[in-house]
């Protein structure tokens, strides 16, 4: 599978500590993270750990965080983490993408995840 193409000029924001250049090769387990994430429609919100479980991983959780931050083009915001509570570093970008997909976020950044 290739990754996204890295200079897309309508290419999603690149999460904070992103990387702008993919890998050259994704190992399988990458490959079904980005499809996943890749088919998340817009206001569908879910957890890193309902996408490590999802693809068959249960309890790698933050190997899809790591995934969402070295390949780009990816609409990484509709991912949070198990709290459902965005992370600070990410509120000033991700709350107002998430927001205009019509999610609800609260002042202290919570975000009810939806069920695939």
């Amino acid at each position: 599978m290739t990754p996204p193409d890295r200079h897309a000029a309508d290419a999603p924001p690149l999460p904070p500590g992103g990387h702008p250049d993919p890998p050259d090769r994704l190992t399988p387990f990458q490959q079904a993270v980005v499809a996943l994430v890749r088919d998340l429609a817009p206001g569908e919100v879910v957890t890193y750990a309902d996408v490590a479980a999802e693809i068959g991983r249960p309890g790698s959780a933050q190997a899809v965080a790591n995934v969402l931050r070295r390949v780009p083009g990816l609409p990484w915001w509709r991912v949070i983490p198990s709290t459902g509570r965005v992370y600070r570093t990410h509120a000033d970008v991700q709350i107002p993408l998430l927001r205009a997909e019509g999610v609800e976020v609260d002042d202290g950044r919570h975000v009810a995840p939806t069920l695939r």
